[in-house]
Formats: C-alpha cells, sequence, structure tokens
C-alpha cells in the first residue's frame, strides 16, 4: 500500500481539470491506497454546504481523506463547521479535516 497527497487549489466550478484529481484519488483508495486531498486556496469553494455538484461528498463516500487549509478557509469565509455537514478540526496546526472521510 502507498501514501498518496494530492493538493488542489483551483476552483473546481470553474475548472473541469479537478475531475483529474477526484476521479485518480478515488480509484487509488479504491485499490487499497491511503489518500489524502488538501484543498489551498479557491481548492475551498467546493467544500460549501450548498455547493451543488461539488466533487467532495464522492471522494469522502470513497473513504479519500480531505484536509482543508485554515486560512483559504477564512479567507472565503468558510467555517469547519459549515463545510457540508461532515467537519471537524484536526489535529494538524494548518489544516481542517472533514469527518465522514477516513
Amino acid at each position: 500500500m502507498a501514501n498518496y497527497l494530492f493538493i488542489e487549489s483551483r476552483d473546481p466550478f470553474e475548472s473541469r481539470d479537478t475531475d483529474f484529481i477526484s476521479e485518480t484519488a478515488a480509484a487509488l483508495q479504491k485499490r487499497g491506497h491511503d489518500v489524502t486531498v488538501f484543498l489551498v486556496q479557491n481548492g475551498v469553494l467546493g467544500a460549501r454546504k450548498n455547493a451543488r455538484g461539488s466533487h467532495l461528498p464522492k471522494l469522502s463516500e470513497a473513504g479519500v481523506r480531505l484536509l482543508a487549509d485554515d486560512f483559504a478557509l477564512k479567507r472565503t469565509r468558510l467555517s469547519v463547521q459549515g463545510i457540508a455537514g461532515r467537519s471537524e478540526t484536526g489535529k494538524h496546526r494548518h489544516a481542517s479535516r472533514f469527518s465522514g472521510a477516513r
């Protein structure tokens, strides 16, 4: 088993390139690897509670670990508690962890 870390900085609603990370991360997780997607900058926009068509719920259901940069969350005025109903504060100094992800 290998460990994979993807860093996503693009807004998933403006860039279709985010599909690559979503599909690749889910496929690697399905093959038994440990996969984490770290959302930074505009990458956190898909984590909004009412974000229709976001790829993040699918990743979470696949068991992919989702992390978000605290600074990006504050900059976009998202709170950890307001993220798609599946959030908790993580043990990471500069990251927030979504519950529901492994």
